[in-house]
């Protein structure tokens, strides 16, 4: 629809956007119909889950043409209840149902936006954009359960989470009270834990030091043996490192002539290889094989016959001699 389009266009529905729930809040509103079944469900399994948290019902019609300002009013209300809100000078007066105590008013830190299921027409009113701005504009997080698990509204887009039903919804915002009791039973076995291995750490410490000052000759009896044995081991690292370096010398000694021989004579074979080398390149030999090296009296090289003309003098390099030579 064109309405999800514009929304969507000026990121609404940004994931970016949506908020984690909190793991313990210290209240839960709830807007819905208080006539509808989803109420009777949220509640239940907020008291089963959670009944130390209070729970602020913000009635509102959930369908029909007077709904979504009823539901955006309902927001409104809550709104002014969260952490952000309660400094906000505004005259807060609840509709006829709004659990609210006079006196002290919760500080609501989540909120459940719910319906039962229906056909699309009865859901209608969930795709308001008035009701969609005011979502995105929520000061704490807001859970959306509208109709059934396969029934989509724009509301469900601009809430931080979806929840497929309203007793979902309730129960992703309600971690057991039991879970949180165990929790801190465990906790509390680990301090005390600590606490014991602390108390008999110090204690031996305590012992340790009345030993020591109770007989201050055992310790110092005790600081001389223990230098007299660092001064014994020194004496006899270092005898021993000396043997070592000196056993180090003379293996050099012994070894060091061998190697210089067994040097030069690789040396030898390398400068027999060069030369064995060095002569195969040598250009006598390919003259001694019956080839003659061309070239002008001057000793231009010439390679190619484009290079001659008749009557033109050249001379012959031989293996034993050279001869002037003339082209005809």
């Amino acid at each position: 629809m064109r309405l999800k389009e514009k929304l969507e266009g000026e990121g609404l529905f940004d994931a970016s956007r949506k908020r984690s729930l909190p793991l313990a809040p210290r209240g839960i509103g709830v807007v819905t119909s208080l006539g509808a079944a989803a109420l009777h469900d949220v509640v239940t399994a907020l008291q089963r889950r959670v009944p130390h948290i209070p729970v602020v019902v913000a009635p509102a019609s959930v369908q029909g043409a007077g709904a979504p300002g009823e539901l955006v009013k309902a927001l409104s209300n809550l709104y002014l209840l969260t952490q952000e809100g309660r400094g906000l000078e505004a005259d807060f007066t609840p509709k006829k149902g709004l659990s609210v105590p006079e006196t002290d008013k919760p500080v609501v830190d989540v909120i459940l936006l719910v319906r039962g299921g229906g056909s699309m027409e009865d859901l209608w009113a969930f795709n308001d954009e008035q009701l969609a701005r005011t979502l995105v504009q929520s000061p704490v997080p807001v859970i959306v359960g509208v109709g059934h698990e396969t029934d989509f509204t724009i509301a469900d887009f601009c809430a931080d989470l979806r929840a497929h039903t309203p007793t979902a919804a309730a129960e992703l915002v309600s971690q057991p009270r039991d879970v949180w009791l165990g929790a801190v039973d465990i906790m509390q076995e680990r301090l005390t834990d600590a606490l014991q291995r602390h108390v008999d750490t110090q204690s031996q410490r305590l012992d340790t030091a009345t030993a020591r000052l109770g007989r201050p000759s055992a310790l110092a009896a005790r600081q001389r043996l223990a230098l007299a044995s660092s001064a014994h081991r020194l004496t006899f690292a270092s005898q021993l490192f000396l043997r070592q370096k000196k056993q180090d010398v003379q293996q050099l000694q012994t070894r060091l002539p061998d190697q210089l021989q067994q040097g030069l004579q690789r040396q030898r074979d390398r400068l027999d290889r060069a030369g064995v080398r060095l002569g195969l390149l040598d250009p006598t030999l390919v003259l001694q094989r019956g080839y003659a090296w061309l070239s002008t009296p001057q000793g231009q090289a010439l390679t190619s016959v484009s290079q001659m003309r008749t009557g033109q003098d050249v001379r012959a390099t031989l293996a034993d001699g050279s001869v002037e030579l003339t082209v005809r």
